[in-house]
């Protein structure tokens, strides 16, 4: 009974799809759906409207409107733009920066953005060609504008695409503007969309704001000498087929690096993404390309973005001479102990400064803030949350760095996302800095473990696709409140954290009140042995994530190796009681 009112539901949703305010293509193929006897594909398509998560709007594409589509995307613009003219009432003009990625459709997508915009009386600016995700968030802070959007579904497989949505300081929109737009987009009607722009409010830009980002970028150099002293570093680059082909090769020029090798299968712009299962650098095989042009030139590091250019991935050789991933922690560990440790050696430090990880990310980070007398925050998965902390403290404290685990790191404040154009650069400075000094960058990680202490974490993503993998993923989480783990891999849990209550439960059973910004659909469980794991359904994809870390004993690099099998003995341990 319950699946017949359901698919009377999606039926009658979809019906509303074969009038005339959609083209023929789209009627055609939601016909098509209707017609079919199995109603899985129509249920998927309309049981829902794509919402905003942490990484805005994001679906696969196709008719329907739990699916990426003109119309989606019309109807977000379109109440993006309503939103945006009560909220800047007063002003003359409001403006906003349009990019997009190398997807399927994310031109389109950002094409029909803009003549919703400027239909509506808003100045765009919209980029000539694809451009990195940090770019974009750089143009609306350098052009004074008080919103913008970008096209793309970041690392996500070929068949998705993504809205993200930006506010005047250059991040992602936070409450109450994302709750404020995702009203104003449910009030919107197909009929209500304003699909015939204003040419004379739709200005192109490019090439201009090129040179000045990258201008930015290379300030935040912190040691030139040593690049000087080691610009042949051997780089092998790879875009994925993104939009970091256009700026990373050109930024890491620019910091003076003369022997980057960029992989030229990937370097061709392609949202089918042919030489990859899926264009995500923190997969071994996003890099294989990649890593075997590095053995056959004998490069010094291999770094890869993803296809809009936030995220970085890497990889360098072990004490083996082996190939070795670096993770998402680890780079972020890595990049945050270079920029302390060579700011304080170079007296660049005034004693103000700040750096923020996420609350999945390593602990470590905390071991390296405290010991060098360093603030460091904690904030939710997301780079709003960083940007936030960075507005929190404008003109009064510092940001010099912040990351998470999944590959996403920023090292400047004009920008408020994360950046792989300088994540790029200042990895190559890094590389440059360690080879200066006679050591790899694998080396350097175990330098940081032997002082701060040694970790390990592991994600487990558990996947549920679809309307009933939705309400699995609620369901576990609902179980996981009420049945909290007593120990976990044998060590007994002293602490319970729920963000979407904000209290805190020790092993005593008191309860006491956390300090954050908002509530979230995040569980923290932490052991007697400083083991910590994280539980969080994501914004953005169909799977809810499991963030094991565990701790580990190094007394020397010889010890590396048997300080990592142990832990993961231990995280495998851990997912046992956790049954997953």
């Amino acid at each position: 009974m319950e699946n017949q009112e359901l698919i009377k539901q999606v039926t009658e949703r979809a019906q509303q799809w074969l009038t005339p305010a959609y083209d023929a293509e789209t009627q055609a193929e939601v016909k098509r759906m209707l017609d079919n006897p199995d109603k899985t594909e129509l249920i998927e398509c309309f049981y829902r409207d794509l919402e905003f998560g942490t990484g805005g709007l994001r679906g696969i594409m196709g008719a329907g409107t739990n699916r990426m589509n003109i119309y989606v995307v019309g109807a977000a613009t379109q109440g993006f733009a309503n939103y945006l003219k009560k909220n800047f009432k007063d002003r003359e003009q409001i403006s906003v920066a349009i990019g997009y990625d190398c997807r399927n459709n994310s031109d389109l997508f950002a094409k029909k953005s803009a003549d919703i915009f400027s239909a509506n009386g808003i100045k765009v600016y919209l980029f000539d060609d694809m451009r990195p995700t940090p770019e974009m968030s750089f143009a609306i802070r350098y052009l004074g504008c008080q919103a913008g959007i970008n096209l793309t579904a970041s690392h996500n497989p070929r068949e998705y695409n993504g809205y993200k949505a930006y506010w005047e300081d250059g991040a992602q929109v936070l409450a109450p503007h994302d709750k404020g737009i995702i009203d104003e987009v449910g009030k919107v009607k197909v009929q209500d969309i304003k699909f015939e722009g204003n040419p004379d409010l739709i200005e192109i830009i490019g090439a201009d704001i090129d040179k000045i980002y990258w201008d930015q970028v290379h300030t935040i150099c912190i040691d030139p000498d040593v690049i000087k002293r080691q610009k042949d570093l051997s780089i092998v680059y790879t875009p994925l087929h993104g939009t970091g082909m256009n700026g990373i090769p050109q930024s890491l020029k620019l910091w003076g690096f003369e022997n980057v090798h960029c992989v030229p299968e990937q370097m061709v712009k392609s949202g089918d993404f042919p030489t990859v299962v899926s264009p995500n650098p923190e997969n071994a095989e996003a890099l294989t390309l990649a890593i075997n042009l590095a053995k056959e030139i004998d490069a010094d590091i291999v770094m890869a973005s993803d296809p809009d250019a936030d995220r970085v991935g890497m990889a360098c050789k072990n004490d083996k001479g082996e190939w070795v991933l670096i993770n998402g922690n680890q780079t972020c560990l890595l990049f945050l102990y270079y920029i302390i440790t060579n700011r304080k050696k170079l007296g660049k430090m005034v004693g103000n400064e700040f750096v923020v990880k996420t609350i999945v990310t390593t602990e470590v980070i905390r071991q390296i803030a405290e010991k060098n007398n360093i603030e460091m925050r904690d904030c939710y998965t997301g780079f709003k949350w960083i940007a936030r902390e960075i507005r929190l403290s404008e003109g009064v404290k510092q940001y010099i760095g912040g990351g998470e685990e999944s590959y996403g790191f920023l090292a400047e404040d004009f920008v408020r996302d994360k950046d792989a154009v300088s994540a790029c650069a200042l990895l190559a400075e890094i590389c440059a800095w360690a080879k200066d000094n006679g050591k790899t960058l694998y080396e350097v990680l175990m330098d940081i473990y032997l002082e701060y202490g040694f970790s390990k974490e592991y994600t487990v993503n558990v996947v549920k696709p679809g309307k009933s993998g939705a309400e699995e993923i609620q369901q576990m989480m609902v179980n996981l409140r009420q049945n909290s783990p007593k120990e976990l891999a044998g060590s007994k849990v002293t602490l319970v954290k729920d963000y979407k209550t904000l209290k805190q439960t020790d092993a005593a059973g008191k309860v006491s009140d956390m300090d954050m910004p908002d509530t979230s659909n995040v569980l923290q469980f932490y052991t007697e042995d400083n083991t910590k794991v994280s539980v969080r359904p994501s914004g953005t994809e169909p799977k809810i994530k499991f963030y094991m870390e565990v701790k580990g004993t190094m007394k020397s690099v010889a010890d590396y190796v048997e300080a990592d099998a142990a832990a993961a003995k231990k995280i495998e341990a851990v997912r046992a009681s956790l049954g997953i």
